[in-house]
């Protein structure tokens, strides 16, 4: 992939579709790249308060399970990318980790690998939260070039 410029946080979402649209707008503009410093993805663990749930990763929905509602324990400083600037990434066999209605939700691990099989991101692409890409920050690292544009 192409080095990117990055914009300086992951921007919020507009949970509004547009008339017929499956998935919510890009969070990151095409040919930029944030970086997600709060925990996203999966594994999920219990929420300390079940009274007073909250959304189960940054730009989600509540998440619940038979542990009552979950919160993301997953990695942290993952890379935010435009789902189309991942384009060579290739869903996994049998679109393992793809749970979703309109598209995978995103909450269960990688679901998309490099040509060489490894696994390194997650998509997020259902009409239920947000429409974006997350690299894995263990697998991958973000580098700006000195002369990218801002």
């Amino acid at each position: 992939m192409t080095a990117l410029p990055t914009v300086p946080a992951v921007p919020g979402i507009d949970v509004a579709r547009p008339e017929g649209a499956r998935q919510a707008p890009p969070t990151v503009p095409q040919g930029y790249y944030a970086i997600e410093p709060e925990p996203w993805g999966a594994p999920f663990v219990p929420q300390e308060d079940q009274d007073n749930p909250v959304p189960s990763q940054p730009r989600g929905l509540l998440r619940a399970t038979l542990d009552g509602f979950v919160i993301s324990a997953g990695a942290r400083d993952t890379i935010v990318l435009h789902p189309d600037d991942g384009s060579v990434l290739q869903p996994l066999p049998c679109w393992e980790n793809s749970t979703g209605c309109c598209g995978p939700d995103g909450t269960e691990g990688p679901n998309r690998a490099c040509p060489c099989g490894a696994r390194i991101a997650t998509l997020a692409a259902d009409c239920s939260g947000p429409w974006e890409l997350h690299l894995d920050p263990v697998r991958t690292y973000a580098f700006t070039p000195p002369d990218a544009h801002r």
